[in-house]
């Protein structure tokens, strides 16, 4: 898809020349009463429960710089979660339901409060003995443990010690128990340089970057420092309270694999994030929460707490970093700028980031815009725009990775045609996925991303695909006798019904490869990580083409949280007159599958890339149609590539109305 390839046009075309399949059926508009109700309104699964991020509670002014509420907000805030039907829970209930020796009640509502101000024991705690109501409570522990009258470094805030707890508070707490001392960190809970360009990013999280010397800390470093910080505040707590800490409550609520498994070395059974949703005991070590901030007046907690849970659509723009990178540093600023205001006024949700390098777009891999082991790093740039974009345009960021097209050695085993057919040679020019050494560097690869970066989400990229006449590669010949096909592509595509298993069986492969990828990227980055996986148009219309692509429609949402069609009517030749009808299609097909629209998000074109110049924009008028038919066909989940925000293309004032939920809201 990246500046498409003519090998990927190819494709395309020869399997509209050949397809033997095609869906009639008609869709109709979908009137707003037959529509699915939202989360919100519907049951909650079970063992599922709420949990409310609090920090600082102040009986006047509500201080932000603390994230504080009033003392009297708080109150009317569990007023209306009783009065409502919310039952207050411990940890120990959710701990004891995660081992199946109880169920949680329906909505079951957990308090949390951070940082370790002392007003949770002088305003909370009363309330909380009052009303017989658990929480958790998460002190910082180079706060709480600072001597009297020496101000605290708040994220370089200097702040009077009366506003964090005492120890001997934290024990009187403990001892009481109605309250669960969680950990917060002991000295973590502030930035650390973690790129070339100094973006400052949560400390228990990223690899620090040292600035002068101009290197990142191993990984043996990283693991010191946070297994050194863990040890710390879990001794001190234990010492404390009696009792070691279950729970570890993120600072900022950004997640780490690689640190969660040191916590979970330590003992730990529980990890809060600040991820939106509910909470489930069937994953204790990413658990969301609601933050409560700006001192919400009671209508907008109700709104908050009402909707949560309540999936959000997605609205995506995709972006070749490629057209951010520049060598001169300050272009390379301005280009950076301009990116991270137009998505912030485009309102979209979702942004997928290219990772990987290819001025060419010839579709070979030979650089990378991150630190890793195995290809030159074109600039060290993909983690300073995801950051700002995270962080300036609150959108959620996916790494867009090549599954199989890296340029690494020679000598590595490439996809190989049937002898006396190429394997469309000049375009993607595949490793082989049945080779060990060719997985583990990859592998290397995805791990190095997910260590030097900070990001949302993956998305493979369109090029884990092979045609019915590859792998000829004597090691995927190997694999085919070993899994019970005949020896060569040729004595398999005698039978049909061989040539079907066959085909499904690449499928598999290329799919338990990519979730390779993704357990070892969500080992170091974190289980909360989302897979996304592009598929062409043909596998989602006919699934006999699953022969020519080995892409799957049903095994890709069943594998993957995202399945990503490219529905690009100009791409695949779709005359003008049959572009809405053709789309009607796609989306008719998504609808079998049992949650098929939940979990795609449909992809259209905003270049034409059949135009000799490769850079032919599509009117933004037509796709703005687009978008309306698939609006009326009740798809939530949608996006478009490229967006090329140097040019304004396609037209923010046009488009805006249309990619965003925020200025042109679905309605359920």
């Amino acid at each position: 898809m990246k500046k498409l390839t003519d090998w990927a046009l190819s494709l395309v075309f020869s399997l509209l020349a050949t397809s033997h399949f095609a869906l009639a059926a008609s869709v109709l508009f979908v009137p707003p009463s037959e529509r699915g109700h939202p989360l919100s309104q519907q049951s909650w699964p079970t063992n599922s429960f709420l949990t409310i991020a609090y920090h600082d509670v102040e009986d006047g002014g509500a201080d932000q710089r603390y994230l504080a509420v009033r003392t009297g907000a708080l109150i009317e805030q569990m007023n209306w979660l009783r009065d409502n039907g919310y039952q207050p829970v411990s940890v120990q209930q959710i701990i004891e339901a995660h081992q199946h020796k109880g169920t949680l009640p329906p909505k079951a509502v957990l308090l949390s409060f951070d940082d370790g101000y002392s007003s949770f024991y002088t305003r909370v705690w009363p309330v909380l003995k009052a009303w017989n109501w658990p929480a958790l409570w998460a002190p910082v522990g180079s706060w709480v443990d600072a001597p009297d009258h020496q101000p605290i470094d708040f994220g370089g805030l200097s702040t009077a010690r009366e506003k964090f707890a005492t120890w001997q508070m934290v024990k009187e707490v403990s001892d009481s128990g109605l309250v669960e001392i969680g950990s917060h960190t002991w000295n973590a809970h502030f930035g650390i340089p973690a790129n070339p360009q100094g973006s400052l990013e949560p400390a228990m999280t990223s690899r620090y970057y040292d600035t002068k010397a101009k290197h990142y800390e191993t990984t043996t470093q990283f693991q010191q420092r946070i297994s050194a910080d863990i040890k710390k505040i879990t001794d001190k707590l234990t010492q404390v309270t009696g009792k070691a800490p279950r729970v570890l409550v993120w600072p900022y609520g950004a997640e780490n694999g690689a640190s969660l498994a040191l916590a979970q070395q330590q003992g730990y059974e529980m990890a809060f994030t600040l991820n939106d949703g509910l909470g489930n005991t069937s994953n204790m070590m990413s658990l969301p929460r609601v933050l409560i901030s700006g001192n919400p007046s009671l209508q907008s907690f109700v709104t908050d707490i009402s909707q949560t849970g309540d999936r959000a659509p997605v609205r995506m723009i995709h972006v070749d970093l490629d057209y951010v990178y520049d060598p001169n540093p300050r272009q390379q600023q301005k280009n950076i700028d301009q990116l991270i205001q137009r998505v912030a006024d485009l309102r979209v949700t979702h942004v997928f980031l290219q990772a990987f390098a290819d001025p060419k777009g010839d579709g070979l891999v030979k650089s990378l815009y991150f630190p890793n082991r195995h290809l030159p790093v074109r600039a060290d740039l993909f983690n300073f725009v995801s950051w700002q974009l995270q962080n300036r345009a609150n959108v959620k960021v996916f790494a867009w990775m090549p599954v199989l097209a890296f340029g690494l050695d020679k000598n590595l085993p490439r996809v190989e045609g049937e002898k006396g057919r190429s394997t469309e040679q000049g375009d993607y020019q595949r490793l082989s996925p049945w080779s060990p050494e060719v997985r583990k560097q990859i592998t290397e690869i995805y791990q190095d991303l997910a260590a030097n970066t900070a990001f949302n989400g993956i998305l493979f990229h369109d090029d884990g695909v092979l045609s019915d006449y590859e792998d000829n590669s004597p090691q995927a010949i190997k694999a085919y006798q070993e899994a019970g096909f005949a020896s060569s592509i040729s004595d398999i595509r005698q039978s049909p019904e061989a040539l079907s298993r066959w085909s499904t069986y690449k499928t598999q492969v290329l799919i338990d490869f990519t979730q390779q990828l993704m357990h070892a990227v969500r080992t170091i980055r974190g289980p909360q990580i989302e897979s996304a996986r592009n598929l062409y148009a043909q596998p989602v219309l006919n699934p006999e083409s699953e022969q020519w692509t080995a892409q799957n429609l049903a095994l890709f949402i069943k594998n993957y949280r995202w399945t990503v069609p490219m529905a690009m009517p100009e791409m695949e030749n779709i005359p003008a007159a049959e572009q809405a009808q053709w789309l009607k299609q796609v989306v008719a097909r998504i609808k079998q599958l049992p949650g098929g629209l939940d979990k795609t998000i449909i992809e259209l074109q905003s270049v034409d890339w059949r135009h000799p110049d490769a850079a032919q924009s599509i009117n933004d008028r037509q796709l703005v149609q687009w978008i309306e038919a698939l609006q009326l066909l009740g798809v939530r989940n949608y996006g478009y590539y490229p967006d090329n925000f140097l040019m304004n293309k396609p037209a923010l004032s046009t488009i805006r109305p249309y990619i965003s939920s925020a200025w042109y809201p679905a309605h359920d």
